[in-house]
């Protein structure tokens, strides 16, 4: 029998950075983001032998499915309040980006997981709209219908801060 592995190491080499950053653009907290890939990583290696296609594609699924479930299950329960505020830890270099990152992740968290998977999706995972709509399992018109709803969110959030077009796809470097 095969190693179910072979192949699996250089995956996880090559992308597990890449994932790292849309875990956290999903979850918004890095301990909540390395383990949620923590947990797609071990459900690909279970079925790694038997993906059919892009494995990459399987695994943002896994990805965007399990932070829709860990962010359901976060809903029903009772918040805990922490006992500081992070926003409070000074900064010595970069405040601004430093600003404008919080500023950015706040305006994420205000959206519904559907919304904030298909923006990480489209424009910082850069997925074109058939790529995001197979991921999330739902039609390119809901794809667009969540970005947009989205991107007027954060426009009306983040009205400082650029925000791509609905209309041109394109992103600001």
């Amino acid at each position: 029998m095969a190693d179910p592995g072979t192949g699996f190491d250089e995956f996880v080499r090559a992308r597990s950075a890449a994932l790292l950053r849309s875990a956290y653009l999903l979850t918004t907290d890095r301990q909540e983001a390395e383990d949620l890939l923590q947990e797609v990583l071990e459900r690909l290696y279970v079925k790694w032998r038997r993906i059919d296609g892009e494995p990459e594609a399987y695994a943002r699924r896994i990805l965007t499915n399990q932070a829709i479930n860990r962010w359901r299950r976060r809903s029903r329960r009772v918040r805990e309040a922490p006992l500081y505020d992070h926003a409070d830890e000074a900064v010595d270099d970069r405040a601004d980006e430093v600003a404008v990152r919080g500023a950015v992740l706040h305006a994420l968290r205000g959206l519904p997981m559907r919304q904030r998977a298909a923006v990480v999706l489209r424009y910082l995972d850069d997925l074109s709209e058939a790529d995001t709509a197979r991921v999330m399992g739902c039609s390119v018109g809901t794809v667009k219908s969540h970005t947009s709803r989205a991107l007027a969110h954060l426009r009306s959030t983040l009205p400082d801060v650029f925000v791509p077009s609905s209309d041109t796809g394109t992103r600001s470097e």
